[in-house]
């Protein structure tokens, strides 16, 4: 199904010449009404008439995170405190946290990207979404529960945890769509299968996963254990929230709603813009919102742009999986590592499960990788001989995706820390001050 074909298959010519409008619009309203737009565009000699063309958007200057920690809470706000009606917020795990603030028209317009979102998933009005998002300041619960809304399907606001709950409701309600982050839908299904509840018992169809990085060999195992679709969603406080690009069945790409954020890809050493299917760090400038415009903001997550139209018809541009961040990139050995590499290395070995844990030491000046990950509980039953032949192939595996040494420790099934929110993949003891 999809939801918005007019706005999800213009031609595009037709999507170009709506993006400028937009763009120009943007940059004007937050010069002439966010003093600090229009500080920066006055150090970097841009004004807003000289957005003549798409290209142009390249002189303007980036936004950062910590641009918007300088502004915290409320410094972004292009219209005054009465026209908002709802603010989000970031965790501020890393530092204070990011504000976003919404009119009622942003929230038409996120819930109509989560309605395009929830087609692409292949949903029918008369369908049930069991929303696991957590609801609060956190974007996830109410971006799908806005999207839901306006979509007509009828929502469970379950939020996160509970996990009894949601396998009770799950079979109870016969819930056609799971939304939450790709490790709880691990969970979810392991503590399903621990429970002896049968797939024929559920009747899951589909599954919105995001808010974290994961792997296609998660994918794989969540399809597997939950008999669904998984999708991934991608979304960010500072932008919007989740829903700014989705997969559709095709799980061909991420289809980006190009109508309301502008993508762009650099370098994130030069700031270079780079081409099509080239890999860099993704940029997003806002098109359409009103209560905080956000111009070329650096997400610092890393992917790239795809050339190309989607088989599903429409011609929203796609990105690529997020396969790290730019700023969470492990320095190891001298070598650059991804946690996703080693996610990748320890779901081609059998006998393991996604559950692990990435620990970087350096004890006597040497930088020491230790990776801890649960086995099966039928690996875990077997001979001492079993275990060490299957830590060798995740050595192997390990070396080969990353070129690093590994210490590999196999743990009891369900030892290591679960999440009902974002996972704790990395933990660096390190200490470099």
């Amino acid at each position: 199904m999809i939801w918005n074909e007019k706005a999800e298959c213009m031609t595009h010519e037709e999507k170009e010449k709506l993006q400028l409008r937009r763009l120009q619009k943007t940059v004007k309203v937050a010069y002439e009404n966010v003093p600090f737009y229009r500080q920066k565009l006055d150090d970097a000699g841009v004004k807003p008439e000289d957005i003549k063309t798409l290209k142009d958007i390249e002189k303007l200057p980036f936004t950062t995170k910590d641009d918007l920690r300088a502004t915290y809470p409320f410094g972004l706000f292009a219209v005054p405190y009465d026209d908002i009606v709802e603010i989000h917020a970031s965790s501020g795990t890393t530092g204070k946290p990011t504000v976003s603030g919404y009119t009622k028209k942003d929230l038409d317009i996120w819930g109509e990207i989560i309605a395009r979102g929830l087609g692409m998933a292949g949903a029918e009005k008369n369908w049930i979404i069991q929303n696991a998002y957590g609801y609060g300041l956190f974007t996830g619960g109410f971006g799908i529960h806005h999207g839901a809304y306006r979509f007509g399907a009828m929502t469970v606001p379950m939020s996160a945890g509970n996990t009894q709950r949601q396998l009770t409701n799950m079979q109870d309600f016969q819930s056609d769509i799971l939304t939450c982050t790709p490790s709880y839908a691990m969970y979810l299904g392991e503590s399903l299968h621990k429970a002896g509840i049968p797939l024929e018992n559920i009747n899951l169809k589909a599954g919105i996963f995001g808010a974290e990085m994961w792997t296609e060999e998660m994918r794989d195992k969540i399809e597997e254990t939950l008999g669904l679709k998984a999708l991934n969603i991608y979304g960010l406080t500072e932008i919007m929230g989740p829903g700014v690009a989705q997969e559709c069945l095709e799980q061909d790409g991420i289809h980006i709603s190009d109508d309301h954020f502008y993508p762009e890809i650099i370098d994130p050493e030069t700031g270079e813009v780079l081409g099509d299917d080239e890999k860099g760090e993704l940029v997003l400038t806002t098109l359409t919102r009103e209560g905080m415009p956000v111009i070329r903001f650096r997400t610092k997550d890393l992917t790239s742009l795809m050339s190309g139209d989607c088989a599903c018809g429409r011609t929203t541009k796609r990105m690529t999986r997020i396969t790290g961040r730019s700023d969470d990139m492990l320095k190891i050995k001298g070598v650059m590592v991804f946690p996703s590499q080693i996610e990748k290395a320890l779901l081609t070995v059998e006998g393991v499960t996604p559950n692990y844990q990435i620990i970087v030491s350096r004890p006597e000046l040497t930088d020491v990788l230790e990776v801890k990950v649960e086995a099966t509980k039928e690996l875990f039953s077997d001979e001492v001989k079993e275990m060490e032949k299957v830590e060798k192939k995740i050595f192997d595996a390990i070396r080969s995706e990353t070129g690093i040494r590994a210490e590999v420790i196999i743990c009891e099934p369900e030892s290591l820390p679960r999440s009902e929110g974002k996972a704790v993949r990395v933990i660096d003891e390190r200490n470099f001050e």
